[in-house]
């Protein structure tokens, strides 16, 4: 049986005989009659139809990606106040985050024909009943089923099988492909479980929701979750080991830029200052700190056993006696304001002040403070001592001082009280009281003027180079128990290793003696900056007609004292010898020796003017650096020779790099161009046939896209939506061919939307990806993206044509419904592939190192697996599709 369709033109109409209960192939791209062409030729018109339309979509998305990239590469000017200058300092920041920016508008770009193809499709079906399949939708599937398994699985076998390439930024890879997966089971959930068959409302604005809650939390991620932020911008991580009595044990944990030179077990060169902080402060009196410290707060802790044997760092009052540099160029007050905020343990609870009044018992921060007050008031002198009454001692044993702190004040204690019977004991306990009494006692003070000589000695650090010789006599008058010694440090600008001298106490005279100790060890900490060696450039060129090539390298991060470093060359293509004849250079070594203060100074290698103009090359490396000296990124350097001037030509394609503003008239020629090749020597290679081939191939698209506005037109936007359009009209079209293709060969939509649709619209990304994973260093622009662009397809692909549609219905009074029999069936397969697929890259980064790469054998394994979950993901879906099972 078959029925006879009439379709009416203003000049006629046309009579097609089809299969009863079947509709002829309708379009609004149709030509008149065009049903009546034979199928075999209408297949391969659309087919070819397609092809083309994919090729001018590849092309317009190129434009529309050149877009995003000058919107993206834009920067602001923010002011900052610099804490180590002092200073307000202007810094340029981009505007869009990096993270933001790849999953908004760089998502956008790559996935930007399937987004449009579900949105055109939905505005074309807004009085459709919803039982057909959308092409839209399973385009979506598809492109992301073979961006996630072929594309993964061709980047994976092209990394050399001699390494293995990671992915950079993991944390967002893991939050983007966690995304991924939820994006596709709310798929099942809002079509199988909450509504089946239909789309609500809320359930269309959620789906769109995801996309911002997607792009915050990988910003999150990308920012530390903030907090983790914070913890980052302090110069340190200060751990504090609280001891008996006041004695803080302050430890830096991979402090400044040296991740194992800089752990202390025991007060740090930077942080030594801290340890003449005994007391506890509360945030109340955090300021007051060195206010507050008592002239015998060393002794009492000397005395008490708790000092003893640990270096002690005087910090002079006068700016020119503090420490004028730390060791990792970190300033000093950063370290003691992350230090004591470490020792508080971040707390900003404070205790009441003292002149509170309170209803109840006094608390035990109030007794505390009693004790301090009733201790202090006795503590005009030295705590008393059996062992040291009478006798002269050094407050502490060690001391430890910069180089160029200029001076070092050492303390000389006489203990002059001896023992007190006194005691404090608290009283009223029962009452509920707490109460402090002084049972009283008795002391005996040591009277009389005393004397005792001082003297230095040579240690390590020899007098007149590393400090000046003293020595001197001191009185103590009656009432006096402390005096200083004022030694005089020696800063000569060299960098050396810590050296040791020693100050020693004699002749004690009158009613005293020596006690332990007598003698004390002064540590000179050297902070010069010897700097950092490298060459200037990664590379230099030979002059052959001077005969010579000239490296420089440069001097930074310090130029104190005299330094040397050595240097040799190494043969690459280019070979050496003593002698410059029959070779292409002559083999050189030798030691540059940097006066202080000098930054800069060259190496001259001598070259045959002879060589060949064949391009060679040599390296040039640094090495054995004099003591404190590093060697920076730079070491080694490559020296071309011959070649045709390969540096002018490197520096030219540089500057091509930085194009400069294209207008209209030079996007025409470049469309209108045959754009050829060049050699390994950067030489032009004329347009092969190939070339001629695609360039007319590609000749219509070229010129339409040329009426776009140039990329840099007002910041790159006018170019941003046109091209979005154009791209827009493309895959209308594209939508419209693919129901006419499926409609002559009899291929059904869904199998249609995740074969040739998605295979056309991923087929860009695909040859980007594998020349990303060949090129860069990580696997982050290769596969990296790969679930953020699945996640951005659901969200704005699906989300937004859901939104339009669900709304136009509700103001119609209509409900929103979604054919289900293919596509519950689709997404339950991909996302147990895709699961499958990112369970397979963690475990390649545990064992071999990195998702793309790896073992030979392994990796085509893996390859060859993924393409395996693609081919049967296709198969069943085309079952389903056709009603086999």
């Amino acid at each position: 049986m078959t029925d006879i369709v009439y379709t009416n033109f203003s000049r006629g109409f046309v009579i097609e005989y089809v299969k009863s209960g079947e509709t002829p192939c309708s379009s609004w791209l149709l030509l008149p009659a065009e049903n009546l062409w034979p199928e075999w030729l209408r297949g391969t018109l659309y087919l070819l139809a397609m092809v083309y339309f994919f090729i001018g979509i590849a092309i317009g998305s190129d434009v529309f990606m050149c877009s995003i990239e000058v919107i993206t590469s834009k920067k602001r000017t923010v002011v900052k106040w610099d804490e180590e200058k002092g200073e307000r300092v202007e810094r340029e920041v981009l505007v869009w985050n990096e993270t933001v920016a790849n999953l908004t508008l760089m998502a956008l770009g790559s996935s930007a024909p399937e987004i449009l193809l579900s949105v055109g499709e939905t505005l074309q079906r807004l009085d459709g009943d919803g039982t057909e399949d959308a092409l839209g939708t399973f385009t979506i599937i598809g492109s992301a089923a073979f961006n996630l398994l072929i594309i993964t699985a061709i980047c994976i076998v092209s990394v050399p099988s001699s390494e293995a390439k990671k992915i950079r930024e993991f944390g967002v890879f893991l939050i983007t492909a966690a995304w991924s997966m939820w994006a596709y089971v709310w798929m099942l959930v809002v079509l199988r479980w909450i509504t089946p068959g239909e789309i609500t409302m809320w359930e269309a604005w959620v789906t769109l929701g995801y996309m911002p809650l997607l792009v915050f939390s990988a910003y999150a991620q990308d920012s530390g979750w903030w907090c983790h932020r914070l913890c980052r911008r302090s110069p340190s991580t200060v751990g504090v080991d609280v001891q008996e009595g006041s004695q803080a044990n302050v430890r830096i944990v991979n402090g400044g830029a040296r991740p194992r030179a800089s752990v202390f077990h025991g007060p740090s060169k930077e942080l030594a200052t801290l340890e003449a902080e005994k007391q506890y402060a509360s945030s109340s009196n955090l300021k007051n700190i060195q206010e507050e410290k008592s002239n015998d707060m060393y002794l009492r802790d000397l005395e008490s056993g708790t000092h003893l044997g640990r270096p002690k760092v005087i910090a002079p009052v006068e700016e020119k006696q503090s420490f004028a540099r730390a060791r990792n160029s970190v300033n000093l007050a950063r370290f003691r304001h992350a230090a004591v905020r470490s020792m508080l343990g971040g707390k900003k609870k404070s205790l009441p002040p003292l002149n509170q009044k309170s209803t109840g018992p006094p608390r035990m921060a109030a007794l505390v403070d009693k004790v301090r007050a009733m201790q202090n008031a006795n503590a005009d002198l030295p705590p008393a001592n059996d062992d040291l009454c009478g006798k002269f001692t050094f407050a502490s044993p060690s001391y430890s001082v910069f180089e160029s702190a200029g001076t070092l004040d050492i303390d000389v204690l006489f203990h002059r009280r001896k023992p007190s019977k006194s005691k404090l004991r608290v009283s009223d306990v029962q009452n509920g009281n707490l109460d402090l009494v002084d049972d009283g006692g008795e002391e005996d003070l040591i009277t009389g003027v005393v004397t005792v000589d001082f003297e230095t000695r040579d240690g390590s650090a020899k007098r007149d180079t590393e400090y000046k010789f003293t020595q001197g006599k001191l009185v103590f008058k009656d009432t006096e128990w402390k005096k200083s010694i004022s030694i005089p440090i020696v800063n000569d600008n060299q960098y050396e290793s810590d050296m040791d001298f020693y100050v020693i106490l004699k002749n004690a005279t009158g009613d005293s003696g020596l006690g332990d100790p007598s003698v004390c060890r002064v540590t000179i900490i050297d902070d010069d900056e010897p700097g950092e060696f490298s060459f200037e450039d990664a590379s230099y060129h030979a002059d052959l007609t001077k005969g010579c090539l000239v490296a420089k390298v440069v001097r930074s991060k310090g130029s104190d004292g005299i330094v040397t470093i050595q240097y040799t060359t190494i043969d690459g293509s280019g070979k050496g010898s003593d002698s410059i004849e029959d070779f292409d250079y002559k083999s050189t070594s030798g030691t540059l020796c940097f006066k202080h203060g000098e930054m800069s100074q060259q190496i001259v290698v001598d070259i045959n003017k002879n060589s060949s103009k064949k391009l060679k090359n040599f390296v040039i490396t640094l090495r054995n650096p004099s003591l404190g000296a590093k060697i920076g990124d730079h070491s080694a350097c490559v020296a071309t020779i011959g070649g045709d001037f390969v540096q002018d030509r490197i520096a030219n394609i540089l500057e091509d790099d930085e194009e400069e503003d294209e207008t209209y008239g030079d996007q025409f020629r470049n469309a209108m161009t045959v754009g050829g090749d060049k050699d390994e020597d950067g030489n032009d290679i004329p347009p092969s046939n190939l070339d001629y081939v695609l360039h007319f191939l590609t000749f219509l698209w070229k010129i339409v896209f040329a009426f776009i506005p140039p990329k840099k037109t007002l910041s790159g936007y006018p170019a941003f939506v046109l091209s979005l359009a154009f791209i827009a009209g493309c895959t209308a079209v594209v939508e419209q061919l693919g129901h006419l293709l499926g409609c002559v060969v009899g291929l059904k939509t869904s199998v249609s939307g995740i074969t040739i649709v998605a295979l056309g619209t991923s087929l860009p990304d695909t040859f980007a990806s594998r020349t990303a994973a060949v090129q860069d260093q990580y696997a982050d622009a290769s596969i990296g993206n790969i679930t953020g662009s699945n996640s951005v397809n659901v969200f704005l692909g699906l989300g937004l044509p859901w939104v339009i549609n669900v709304m136009y219905k509700y103001f119609k009074n209509k409900k929103l419904y979604v054919a289900t029999n293919n596509l519950d069936l689709s997404v339950t397969v991909f996302t147990s592939a895709g699961a499958v697929c990112i369970i397979l890259l963690i475990l390649r980064r545990k064992i071999v190192g990195g998702e793309l790469g790896g073992p030979r054998v392994f990796k085509w394994f893996c390859a060859v697996f993924l393409v395996f979950l693609w081919i049967s993901y296709v198969i069943i879906c085309s079952l389903r599709a056709y009603s086999i099972f």
